[in-house]
């Protein structure tokens, strides 16, 4: 893709949203450590199965994959917005930062995050642009998100016992036919 300075960025778009996948090579022997900070990142709040509050409201998802006997690291995630805004995100998080700096001090070429350049020169370094990527959904996270709250106030509404009337209009007749599904 290409931001509007002409620049090009990393990753494929499918609408609002852009795949991006880092491949990296494991330190010697750091294997276990590294499967142990990952077991840490999992257990923390945003990122534990369940959780939905991650501190960069972009990513649909994101994972961290070793393969080849614990010898590489991908970090696989797609997100939305431009790239750039999703690095100074990611730069920007104070917590997720201080996690992912713990993960990549177990990789190859990784010094530490002094700033924003070097945090751009480690990630073009490693990153892979996929030769396709498809998405499910057409919605941004902010987008899907709001229609779940939605959601939940018109199951709210089909639950209220004063609503029969109301949910009795005909206009109201799409609606309640979305929520048989």
């Amino acid at each position: 893709m290409t931001e509007d300075t002409g620049t090009p960025t990393p990753g494929l778009e499918v609408g609002p949203t852009s795949e991006f996948s880092l491949f990296f090579r494991v330190l010697d022997g750091q294997g276990p450590s590294l499967r142990a900070a990952l077991l840490e990142l999992q257990g923390t709040p945003g990122y534990r199965p369940g959780d939905y509050g991650m501190a960069i409201k972009t990513i649909h998802e994101a994972r961290f994959v070793l393969f080849d006997d614990d010898t590489r690291l991908a970090f696989i995630t797609s997100f939305d917005g431009p790239w750039d805004a999703y690095m100074e995100d990611f730069f920007t998080s104070g917590p997720t930062l201080a996690l992912f700096d713990v993960i990549f001090g177990h990789v190859e070429g990784y010094d530490g995050l002094p700033d924003l350049a070097a945090v751009r020169a480690f990630v073009l370094g490693a990153e892979q642009t996929a030769a396709a990527y498809a998405r499910n959904y057409p919605g941004t996270v902010k987008e899907i998100r709001k229609a779940q709250r939605v959601n939940a106030a018109f199951q709210q509404v089909l639950d209220h016992p004063q609503a029969a009337e109301a949910l009795g209009h005909p206009a109201m007749q799409p609606l309640l036919d979305e929520a048989a599904d």
